[in-house]
């Protein structure tokens, strides 16, 4: 696992390595910016209710899967 491949970026043709490299840089400073506009704890409740929501997204899916099994002849199984 530590031998991880360089991402390609999807416009690796057109533009300079040196300007997608600027650019995450330029990503992660306005990150920061916005990290400290933020109240104390926001990041980590919003982790946390979009992990709910995911998992109630998986229920609802695995509730439409299980309707669409055909029900079993013998109860014991």
């Amino acid at each position: 696992m530590t031998d991880a491949k360089p991402t390609r970026h999807p416009f690796e043709d057109f533009v300079p390595v040196e300007a997608v490299e600027h650019m995450r840089a330029a990503r992660a400073e306005m990150r920061k910016g916005f990290e400290k506009l933020l109240p104390p704890g926001y990041l980590e409740h919003r982790r946390a209710a979009r992990r709910e929501m995911l998992l109630a997204v998986r229920s609802v899916i695995d509730a439409a899967l299980q309707r669409t099994e055909p029900p079993r002849s013998d109860p014991t199984l």
